[in-house]
């Protein structure tokens, strides 16, 4: 059984925003921003849009204004996954930074690293939170920032206000995995630990909970009233339609969509078979006269490829070769490119002086960059000169 330090996040900057006026300092924006962002329209704040779940439901997605944008933006980076500002606990996964452990070795927190916790399990119990964005309220969001940062209240309302929507966190503002990670800060460590003295692992991905055991025939009840008490104490309800007990003797046992019967996390082996599929039908669309140098086939390619990269995140010995096979037929300009690749440069230029610092500047500036690596290839000379041009239009932006 692995031993863990029993933790929860902590706050590890001495300091403390203390003012509002402070707050802009420390978001690098004026109080005049500020009072854009705060003052926009409901209308305006966001922009809502659906996407398909795989279970056939649909999934509302806000996209957030980008003047809000920039500055959920800029929370990120100066209080959530600033290493000196937060440290995470270790039973949390999912959105949050990496960290850096006690003998200098990188601890990942991505959703493999999760699935890890539980290989070698025989028995799993999956417990999954129902709308668990929309289910956090504001209310909870000020107390993050009161109790946890140790802001004063009148920064905490501002903060809360800027990452929630309508009273609560939504799907798309880009502070609310974050959020989502924080919002058991004050119980869920006692929780924990309650499961780990009881030989159990305990893991937490954003909304979904994870809690296994060595044993095949263990009885998780106890577990789930625990569990369900600090839900509770949050308001936040269980899905109980994906809430499941997996059994070593019925099925694979599955984590995150990973298989942990084993000392490592693998995909499942079907999983396997249509990456391999997908990689010999990039190669055939790769024969078809022209269609290299189109942006379907660039899309499609750079799908595939990051299907690919997720046999090297499980150590698979198949990624190499696939990786192999995958640089013979990589994405080729067309002239087209030339022109268009010109123009986004010749306006970056244009835009410098008064659109440096904004979010589409940002987005725009990396596009050239991928469009010239894409240039490259055929073009070197001309993606050279370019190139130079991009290097003195470097963003400010974070």
């Amino acid at each position: 059984m692995e031993t863990w330090s029993l933790d929860s996040p902590v706050k590890v900057a001495a300091g403390s925003i203390s003012s509002i006026d402070n707050l802009c300092d420390a978001l690098d924006i004026t109080r005049s921003e500020l009072d854009v962002a705060l003052n926009l329209p409901d209308g305006e704040k966001y922009e809502q849009k659906d996407t398909p779940k795989k279970d056939g439901t649909k999934r509302v997605i806000f996209n957030p204004d980008f003047r809000l944008r920039r500055i959920q933006r800029r929370i990120n980076k100066r209080i959530f996954s600033n290493g000196s500002a937060v440290r995470w606990p270790s039973y949390v996964f999912g959105s949050i930074p990496n960290s850096i452990g006690p003998n200098g070795e990188i601890v990942e927190k991505d959703y493999v690293a999760c699935a890890r916790k539980h290989c070698g399990s025989k028995r799993i119990l999956n417990i999954d939170i129902k709308n668990f964005f929309e289910n956090i309220h504001q209310r909870y969001v000020e107390e993050i920032f009161e109790n946890f940062f140790k802001y004063p209240s009148d920064v905490s309302k501002i903060l809360a206000e800027l990452c929630c929507y309508r009273s609560h966190v939504v799907q798309g503002a880009l502070t609310s995995s974050y959020i989502a990670s924080l919002c058991l800060y004050d119980i869920e460590e006692d929780v924990a630990g309650r499961l780990i003295r009881k030989n159990l692992v305990y893991t937490r991905l954003v909304d979904d909970i994870t809690i296994s055991s060595k044993i095949s025939d263990y009885n998780f009840d106890y577990a789930r009233q625990i569990v369900e008490g600090m839900l509770l104490k949050k308001e936040l309800p269980i899905n109980s339609s994906k809430t499941r007990v997996q059994y070593i003797s019925t099925a694979p046992l599955m984590v995150h969509g990973l298989r942990v019967a084993f000392s490592e996390p693998r995909l499942p082996s079907d999983e396997v078979r249509r990456i391999r599929s997908a990689v010999k039908n990039i190669e055939t669309l790769a024969q078809e006269c022209s269609y290299r140098t189109s942006h379907p086939y660039r899309h499609d390619f750079n799908r595939c490829m990051g299907r690919v990269n997720k046999l090297s995140r499980v150590g698979h010995r198949q990624h190499a070769n696939l990786v192999g096979r995958m640089k013979k037929i990589l994405p080729l300009p067309s002239k087209k490119d030339i022109e268009r690749t010109t123009k986004i440069v010749e306006r970056l230029t244009s835009d410098f002086a008064t659109k440096k610092d904004t979010y589409w500047y940002w987005k725009r500036f990396y596009l050239a960059h991928e469009r010239l690596n894409v240039l490259q290839r055929s073009f070197p000379s001309i993606a050279g000169i370019l190139r130079k041009k991009l290097k003195y239009l470097r963003s400010t932006y974070e």
